[in-house]
């Protein structure tokens, strides 16, 4: 099941998808479900919301931006040579990850654990 719609993905996009992309999209915001609740299945229906839309939009391309892909670290460009350069912060381009903002709005910052194997073996007295 789907935290948000090709309809939610849309509003947020400064261009109009095709029926194609539409289409790419569905499935996309399922797989991003599946993704989302790997991570968090307890976090909230509007944060789901948000980061569905988010993990789409950079795979299948916002369209603002002017050919700086979202999600983008670094990047260049060049002028008559027609060069152009990015780095993607998590993951790639095309590809649904769940960035670091999206981690946050999920609940998932600064999150630090430990465990002892050994607290088994004497019953938690170390």
């Amino acid at each position: 099941m789907a935290y948000a719609t090709v309809e939610d993905v849309q509003a947020r996009m400064s261009r109009t998808m095709s029926a194609s992309e539409q289409a790419v999209c569905s499935n996309l915001l399922d797989d991003a479900a599946v993704i989302i609740d790997t991570y968090n299945v307890n976090a909230t229906a509007d944060s789901k919301k948000v980061v569905s839309c988010r993990m789409v939009m950079r795979a299948i391309g916002d369209g603002d931006g002017g050919g700086i892909p979202m999600g983008a670290t670094q990047g260049s460009q060049s002028g008559l040579g027609y060069s152009e350069s990015w780095t993607i912060g998590s993951g790639s381009a095309g590809e649904l990850y769940i960035g670091k903002l999206e981690k946050k709005l999920l609940g998932l910052d600064n999150q630090i654990g430990a465990s002892n194997p050994l607290e088994v073996l004497t019953g938690g007295e170390l």
